[in-house]
């Protein structure tokens, strides 16, 4: 079911829904734990298109101001997709979980097929345009990260055993620029890549229980520092020359060392956290706990919460945080939505 609301009330505008089950077609492993996409959207302003992907492989355009289908194709059916191996203590089969990249007029995809991990679409048709040259099975990872490296445009992702950066500039497309390796018990990396300039954060908790910074290069990717603390499900955020996330308390490192500047608050396993344009930290987890913290440019000892808003929410809060034109919005596994108007701290 795919559901547009009135952002200022909430109020459904449109709904349009299609077949499909709770669970990726090769499901093995965590079923009581997740259930339907896990995908987030990919929203085309220029067209007014959103792009959706299924856990069980429905990759469809729409016209986000009607509901109007306009392409799609379902990958298991189109590629044959194979269910991932054994990686580590235990298989794991999530689906399709990792969020479709808009780049211009292409949309990338993680497949994850002996032809090619990422394939490329037209955004308009859904015409395939190229596939990657690494191949290795798709991720369990929350998305993939455009960056930069040597002027070239390239893009970030975690696949099933491996940190990799592809170029997407025009006669290169899908070229593999660094490979490194990062497999978990479970296969499991929910926590994507964070970049900043040439540089990519890579965390997860598991196995690794460790979060590394790589410097890269054309010609591959060069540890720069790793350090002993992860992140189980939040993303990192690289923000004014610090690293921050939410799994359990929220931490603070310092950019260009991983030495950790504070920790605190109480945001169990699932939780995220984004930067307002005034500087501060957002963080969302547990069970519905919303809290404004302080930057360590302006706090640089100790972990500072300026507002604090507990039981939002009925279930955890898997479901990233979201800040747009002023309202924010919080969500819980079970749909639970909630927003909220910012204003000025008194």
């Amino acid at each position: 079911m795919l559901r547009c609301l009135d952002a200022a009330t909430g109020q459904e505008l449109w709904k349009s829904d299609y077949p499909c089950p709770r669970h990726g077609r090769n499901h093995l492993g965590d079923e009581q734990f997740y259930s339907g996409p896990t995908a987030t959207p990919e929203y085309d302003a220029a067209s007014g298109r959103l792009t959706t992907l299924s856990t069980d492989g429905d990759l469809l355009t729409w016209d986000a101001k009607t509901g109007r289908r306009i392409w799609g194709l379902n990958l298991y059916a189109t590629f044959k997709t194979p269910q991932r191996p054994l990686v580590g203590a235990e298989q794991r089969d999530y689906g399709y979980i990792t969020a479709p990249l808009l780049q211009g007029d292409t949309l990338l995809v993680q497949v994850g097929v002996k032809e090619g991990c990422v394939m490329a679409f037209a955004k308009t048709t859904g015409k395939r345009t190229w596939v990657s040259e690494c191949t290795d099975f798709a991720g369990h990872t929350g998305g993939m990260a455009p960056m930069t490296v040597e002027g070239v445009p390239c893009v970030a992702m975690m696949t099933l055993n491996n940190l990799v950066v592809f170029r997407i500039d025009k006669g290169k497309e899908g070229r593999t620029v660094a490979t490194y390796p990062w497999t978990t018990d479970f296969g499991n990396n929910v926590a994507g890549p964070a970049v900043f300039e040439d540089s990519v954060l890579i965390t997860s908790e598991y196995n690794h229980k460790s979060i590394c910074r790589l410097q890269m290069t054309l010609k591959g990717a060069a540890k720069v520092w790793e350090a002993p603390y992860a992140s189980k499900a939040c993303t990192p955020l690289i923000y004014k020359g610090h690293v921050y996330w939410a799994w359990r308390r929220l931490h603070c490192l310092e950019f260009a060392t991983g030495a950790q500047k504070w920790e605190g608050g109480d945001y169990g396993d699932a939780g995220s956290c984004i930067a307002t344009s005034d500087g501060r930290i957002l963080v969302w987890g547990g069970t519905g706990r919303l809290s404004l913290v302080e930057n360590a440019t302006v706090s640089p000892d100790a972990f500072q919460e300026l507002v604090r808003a507990g039981r939002l929410a009925t279930a955890v809060s898997w479901p990233h945080v979201v800040l747009a034109d002023g309202r924010l919005y919080c969500k819980d596994r079970d749909g639970n939505l909630k927003c909220f108007r910012l204003g000025a701290a008194k």
